[in-house]
């Protein structure tokens, strides 16, 4: 049974049109099926479709993200790598089932597969913990991406978390730490590590995982520090204001590609993902194969280093960049002779403003 969310009642009316007009039992028995129909009919759904998913707000791809029907990241390991191998726990605690780990191949290429897994039903939502990941699954992506790294295998993550479980035993158990200690790790990784957020990147959930050379979306994903409806509590005492709250979050792809926070979108089939699943795990892995070839001639210094920059840039108008006068790990600040001339009108700005003022009024003097 499909699903459908609220601004899809047209698309929903439509298609119980067309499952009817498929059935060759009518009210009458059976009758002759009206292909023409059919095709007319179907050609109004991908009209209506291409009308609404155009001009989405950031709310509604907010919940095309959280959509029941979205593929998740078991789908996606199975239908994008071959000889997948699952590892499981931290070696400290126990496994976590909310989040899949192993090795694998792509493109006959050894990678290290780790992927935030929501579950496709009820009982599978719950055994997953809806995705949010306990310190046992951070510290069992910990201990394989050290396991990677040591024997040079690049790392792909699929992320796909509300957030990180913020249940009482998770923080006994040194949640914070354990996210952190994530991060940190994916920072010092000297393999490649590329992650595709393909349906919610919550918060520090997410970015323990995705602290990454490459960050891709999908077109309908989202990527935040808060969901709308947590910001809205907080800023305005109202869930009910999560459409102002993420407009203003910035949260879709579009958005984040602007603010060179993520590197490349992944477009999505007509009606989102989960209507054409196989089309999109397609792509994706065409991205990823990209993305690892664009590393193939990389050193372990430059794989490291490209990482720290990338991070280092987000939020600025000016990179930062290796100094000869500094040791390898050092960095300067790298700033073009207009940005200085910039900074140093604005920073004068006044008296300059008195310098125009009295050679304004010397002009007037004269003339007159």
């Amino acid at each position: 049974m499909k699903n459908y969310l609220d601004f899809e009642k047209e698309i929903k009316a439509l298609e119980q049109e067309v499952d009817g007009l498929k059935s060759p039992f009518g009210s009458e028995g059976i009758s002759e099926v009206d292909t023409k129909k059919i095709r007319n009919t179907q050609e109004e759904i991908n009209q209506k479709l291409g009308e609404i998913y155009s001009n989405l707000n950031s709310w509604q791809r907010t919940q095309v993200a959280r959509h029941e029907d979205r593929p998740k990241a078991n789908f996606y390991i199975k239908k994008i790598f071959s000889k997948f191998t699952l590892l499981s726990g931290d070696r400290y605690f126990g496994d976590d089932k909310s989040v899949i780990a192993g090795f694998g191949l792509i493109d006959q290429k050894s990678v290290l597969i780790i992927g935030q897994e929501k579950g496709e039903d009820l009982n599978s939502r719950i055994e997953r913990n809806f995705g949010m990941m306990r310190p046992e699954g951070y510290r069992k992506c910990i201990r394989l991406m050290k396991l990677a790294d040591r024997f040079q295998i690049p790392v792909i993550t699929f992320i796909d978390t509300p957030g990180a479980y913020p249940g009482i035993g998770a923080e006994q158990r040194g949640q914070a730490s354990a996210i952190a200690n994530s991060i940190e790790c994916c920072m010092s990784l000297t393999v490649p590590n590329i992650s595709v957020i393909i349906g919610e990147g919550g918060s520090g959930g997410a970015i323990a995982l995705a602290s990454s050379n490459k960050v891709i979306m999908l077109e309908n994903s989202i990527y935040s520090v808060i969901s709308p409806e947590g910001c809205a509590s907080i800023l305005w005492r109202d869930p009910t204001k999560s459409l102002q709250a993420a407009e203003a979050m910035k949260l879709t792809a579009k958005d984040l590609l602007k603010l060179k926070i993520i590197d490349e979108i992944i477009t999505e089939p007509l009606g989102g993902a989960h209507r054409d699943p196989e089309s999109i795990a397609a792509d994706i892995k065409h991205s990823i194969i990209k993305n690892l070839k664009n590393f193939e001639n990389f050193s372990k210094d430059e794989i490291y280093d490209h990482r720290k920059n990338k991070f280092l840039q987000i939020g600025r108008d000016r990179g930062f960049a290796q100094s000869a006068g500094l040791d390898k790990e050092g960095l300067s600040y790298k700033e073009s002779g207009l940005s200085k001339l910039k900074f140093h009108i604005d920073k004068n700005k006044y008296v300059y403003a008195g310098i125009g003022a009295v050679v304004f009024a010397g002009l007037m003097v004269l003339l007159t």
